[in-house]
This record gives C-alpha cells, structure tokens and sequence, in this order.
C-alpha cells in the first residue's frame, strides 16, 4: 500500500492530512493525484459518494497555486452550498500549514457583501456555486482570467439542477489553456456533453464499477401498497432500534407530512428542504451530524453534498424520478470503507423502477419482508433489555437508598417485577402492534392489489358497445367525457395537460405510477395518454381532478417546475387549452397512448378515436367500429348548438359513420 509521500504530496500538506485522520490514500487518490502533481491534464473521473475524490483533486490544487500571488488560481464549482462548504473546509484543512493559501467559498443563501469583502483580499482557490458565482461575474467583481484549473464536482447533479446556462457563462469566461477537471458520480448523456465541449482529450479514471454503486452497501427494497408506505417505514424503523439514516422523499411538502408523522409517533426526526433558511438549515445539519437526531427527511436537492459519516440507512421513501439520482442517494451511506444499507419502500407498480436501477447499477437488489408486529415488539423488548444489562450501575450512589427501594418492592415477586417494568417500558409499543396486520405484497400476487383483481387491466378500453347500433352513453355535462369502465360503470374524465414530455424521459408508467404513489390510491381512473416532445396529456376521473393537480403541485423534473392545466373537454380530439400547452411548445411528433394493449400503439397524429362524438349535432354516431374497410371521416368543426336530435325512427344505417376522405386531426 503506498503512502501520500509515495504520491509526490508536500510534507507541510501531508501533516495537514495527518492532523484529519488520514493515514493512506484511496484507489481515486493514488491515481489521480500523481498525474496532477506530475503534469496536469484534463481528467474525467467517475467514483462514487465517499471515495475520497474531495481529497483526490484538493490536494494538487493546494500544491499547484503559486504562494506568492494572490490572484485566483484554482475554481471548485459544486452543486450546493452544504458540498460547497464542505469542500472549503477541507481545503482549508489541507493547506493548514501553507498560511498565503486561503480558499474562498461562495455560495447562496449568505451575505454577498461579506464575500466581496473577502474575495478582494485575494482567494487563490474559490469554491463556488454555479449560481452565487454567475451573479458575482455579473456584478464584475471576480477575475476569471488566471485560473488555471477548473474542477466540476458532482457535475451530473449540476446539471439535473438546472445549472446548463450557468455553466456555459462561467467556463465561457475562464482561459482557453486551462485545465478542467470533472467527477461526477454516474456518466449520464449530458456530462458527456460537457467533457467534450470544454475539455481537451480528458482522461478518463474509473474506480470500479462507470454508473454502479459502492460494493459496501447492501440494497433492499419492501413492497407494499401505496397507502401502507408510512406504515411500513415506522416498521423499519421500530426494527433497526440503532438506526441513524436519511429518509428521502420527492417533495417538500412530502418531507414535512413524513417528519411530522415521525415526530408525532414518538420519533426523533427533523426535515430539511429548500425551503429552510440557511440558519435552520446549519442548525438541522449540526443536530444531525452531532446524533443528536436519528432520522433525517430530505429532499434529493437539499441533501446534495451532505458530509455525514456513520450513516447505517439510507431508505428511499420514493423512488427518485432519475434513476442516476438512486447512487447519489445511496452513495450517503457504507463510507470510508464502512457498510451500509439502502432500503427502497415501493408498491408494485415501482417494481419495474428496481429492475432499471439493477440493469444500470449492475447490483441485485434484495426483496425485503416488512416485519409483522409482533417481530417488531421482541426486538424492541430485547434492544431495551440489552441496554438494561449493559448500564454503568453507580452503586454508592444507590447505597442510601437501597432500604427505601426494597421496602417499597418486598411486596412484588420476580415475576410480577419484571411484568410491571416490561408494562411501564413498553405499553405504547405493544399497544400499537397489537393485531398489526401483514402489509407485504407478494411480488406474484398482483391479484391481491385492489385494482388488479379483474380478469382485465382497469386501463383497458372495454367501453365499447356490443351492438355497432348501440346508443352510446352520454355524459351528465356535455364537456365531460364519459365512459364505462370494465365494471360497467360510468366514469366521467377530465383532462390535464403538462409542460413536460420525451425530452424530460416522460412515459405513461412513469406519469401512473406519479399520480398513484403521490395520491396515495390506486383506484385513480386513468384515460387517454399522450406524450409530445415537450407537453403531454392524460385523462383521468374527474372525481380526482383537484387531487391530481395537487400531486404535481412543487414537482420538478429536470430542474424544472412542472405545470399542470386542467379542463373538461368535449369527446373526440383533444381540445387545446386557452393560452396553448403550459410551458414550452408542444411541437415534435406526438405518442399517442392508449391503456388497452389491443389499442396502444404510437401513432405520428392524433387520430379520433371511434368513441369520439361527430361533429354534427343531428347525427349522432354509434361509438362501435364500423366493420366495413372504410374508414370514418370526421370535420374538424365542433357543434356550434346543444341541440339534442329528436328521438324519432330513423334506418340502421344512420349509425354508421358515413365514407369519406379521412382527415387527421392537427393543430
């Protein structure tokens, strides 16, 4: 094993290291840092969460910086102020003994007067911000120009933030002969974008797997109903006594129900979100890191850059909308060689998610069973017992009040003690588990699932008439969209419609199991879906409309706030919102989903479907298929009158949709 003087490392630099702990070099460290040291180059390295990579380009930028001047020389740019701070700190660390080396760190959330102020008294190394960073540049108070060495860390979650403009501006502004240095967890298609724009022939370092996770941890996910979730957490929880963990959640508002519900049940747990102050939020990370909290509920982006060690858990309350996000989460615990668990709480339709995060993670992941309550209860009693057996008794100082205590207990025996103290310690517990039910769901048993317990998908289309003659069913409100479900019920759909589609990785499971895992239900009746290049569409029961607009409410995808508009719309093709689609243009060519595996085939148009109303008002259509080989024509034009055709006698015939040119709907 060679040492951080094999690696060419200054001795004043090397004492600082020995002054935090360090004692050898990680397999990230031993191949980066001799080549930086050595000649510095464009490198891409690709290592996961706690490898080491902090250390693996710091050191080389402390060495590297001229001593003697006090321009900047060396740009960290990280994706939050925690990491931000953290990589500061470090550096600071390292250049302990090299007093003309000061690091500047820049962030958000901070007085920006205060980092003027310190920014003009000379920072050889800045560790910034994308954002802080593009406003100081703005403000024309840095100086970009001699910086000969850029590094991006955690670039993929720089991008995924929202942080491609800022980016740009920034590199745009520093020398062309600089040398850039990018690590990055994962390699997804845009940080390969980045390394070929900005750097010049990189060299690429990977330690172990490129996009896998760390050998250390251990991955498991539970399968539960979607409404059971928090149950099943509490269980997790109740099992693992000793469990010191990160509870990610999708949203803020997601954070704030789970850490209230915890703190309610007896819990110690705190959220942290965007949302918080930069006080409450270095007041949270201080309770957190000094275990003073044992459970902490975040959001992917808050918990970005979190140096928190001695993590046993990591649980995904949510899947992460991007599966790369899955290693960031992960990679927060089995640190520094250490091991660690994630657990991942889904209902069955997520099962699909786990099978994508073990294809691109090249890890199998372990199928869990929620322990039942009573296995909760005996581990409980069993944890509290040990800690009983294992306490420091103080006999002198019990020693004059030994008399008082067996007096007062001669009356009770061994039996009837212990049942007294296990009551005392233990009744909520039991009291809570007492008659818990299973609330596993078998990975075979989608029959068990409300919803799935038909011969049929409940997405299925089976809404059509036996009779091509039948009189289709009409609505209670003419804007409404009525149809039969497979029960032979009437479901009324209204429609939403969302500013993001194909480019944001859009597809209609993603979007089902969206609405069914944030609603908490899976009886959500969905319709139609189609997906566009930047907009999409989907029917659902009307019943639900408040309830789906809420489940997209703070959502962000790609960085993005998502934006959801909603109306009741006539049958047939879709009808345009006022204003056209939220946020960018739906243009490209359109997926048109439809549920049924008879009907769902993406088509280049939106086609009317043979359900769809007809556009005179005296006529109207059966919603059966015609048999014959032509096929319907419908106008374009929708009833300018509310009018009803008289109920009188007219041919069979009149049923049928007439032959014609066929006209395919465009808007």
């Amino acid at each position: 094993m060679s040492t951080f003087a094999d690696l060419g490392i200054n001795p004043d630099i090397i004492s600082g290291l020995e002054a935090l702990g360090f004692t050898a070099p990680t397999p990230v460290q031993e191949q980066i840092i001799p080549i930086l040291l050595k000649k510095p180059v464009d490198i891409v390295g690709l290592a996961q969460t706690g490898t080491g990579k902090t250390a693996a380009f710091g050191i080389p930028l402390v060495q590297l910086c001229n001593p003697e001047s006090r321009k900047t020389q060396a740009l960290v740019l990280c994706p939050t102020r925690e990491l931000c701070m953290q990589v500061a700190r470090d550096l600071n660390a390292f250049a302990k003994n090299l007093p003309t080396i000061r690091v500047c760190a820049v962030y958000g959330g901070a007085s920006i007067d205060n980092q003027i102020r310190s920014l003009r008294q000379g920072a050889p190394i800045i560790v910034a911000t994308p954002g802080r960073l593009h406003d100081l540049m703005r403000r024309q108070v840095i100086d970009l120009s001699e910086i000969r060495l850029v590094v991006l860390d955690e670039a993929d979650e720089m991008l995924q933030m929202g942080f491609q403009d800022e980016l740009n501006a920034i590199l745009a502004q520093t020398p062309a002969d600089k040398h850039t240095l990018l690590f990055s967890a994962t390699m997804p298609q845009s940080v390969a974008s980045i390394s070929r724009k900005y750097m010049k022939n990189p060299m690429e370092i990977t330690v172990g797997t490129r996009n896998a996770g760390s050998e250390n941890i251990r991955h498991m996910y539970y399968m539960v109903h979607a409404k059971d979730r928090y149950l099943a957490l509490r269980r997790l929880v109740d099992m693992n006594p000793d469990m010191y963990a990160i509870i990610f959640c999708r949203t803020r508002q997601e954070v704030n129900d789970v850490a209230d519900k915890l703190s309610k049940d007896g819990y110690n747990a705190v959220p942290l979100h965007g949302e918080l102050s930069q006080s409450q939020r270095d007041y949270v990370m201080q309770r957190f890191r000094s275990k003073s909290v044992q459970l902490l509920v975040a959001t992917d982006v808050a918990a970005r850059g979190l140096d928190v060690t001695d993590l046993t858990h990591v649980i995904n309350y949510n899947l992460p909308d991007d599966s790369a996000n899955y290693t960031h989460r992960s990679g927060r615990t089995g640190r520094a060689g250490k091991t660690g668990i994630s657990i991942s709480i889904i209902h069955m339709r997520e099962q699909f998610r786990i099978k994508e995060i073990e294809s691109k993670m090249k890890r199998q992941f372990e199928l869990g069973k929620v322990p039942s309550g009573h296995e909760v209860c005996k581990k409980q009693l069993l944890h509290k017992i040990e800690i009983i057996k294992n306490i420091e008794v103080n006999a002198s100082r019990l020693a004059p009040f030994m008399e008082t205590i067996t007096e007062a207990l001669a009356d009770l025996d061994r039996e009837e003690l212990i049942l007294r103290f296990v009551s005392q310690e233990f009744d909520n517990v039991l009291a809570h588990y007492q008659n818990a039910p299973d609330i596993n769901v078998s990975d075979k048993g989608r029959g068990r699932d409300e919803g799935y317990n038909r011969s049929e998908s409940r997405f299925s289309r089976s809404e059509r008439p036996d009779s091509r003659y039948a009189k289709p069913d009409r609505p209670d409100s003419k804007f409404a969209l009525a149809r039969q479900d497979d029960r032979g019920e009437r479901v009324n759909f209204s429609r939403f419609y969302l500013n993001i589609g194909q480019q944001d990785g859009l597809y209609p499971a993603r979007l089902i199991g969206q609405i069914n895992d944030a609603s908490g239900s899976a009886s959500i009746k969905i319709g139609r879906i189609e997906i566009l290049e930047n907009t999409a569409m989907l029917e659902a029961d009307s019943r639900f409309a408040q309830k789906i607009v809420d489940v997209f409410q703070g959502l962000k995808v790609n960085g993005r706030d998502v934006e959801v508009k909603t109306m009741d719309a006539p049958k047939g093709r879709p009808h345009k919102p006022t204003g056209g689609y939220p946020g960018r243009g739906g243009k490209g060519p359109t997926k048109s989903y439809k549920p049924s595996s008879s009907s769902a085939r993406p088509t280049g148009s939106y086609k009317p479907s043979s359900s769809a109303r007809p556009s005179a008002p005296g006529k109207p259509y059966s919603s059966a298929r015609p048999t014959s080989s032509a096929k319907p024509s419908y106008s374009s034009a929708r009833p300018t009158t509310s009018s009803k055709p008289a109920p009188s006698s007219r041919p069979p015939s009149a049923g049928v949709p007439r032959r014609g040119k066929k006209k395919l709907y465009s808007e």
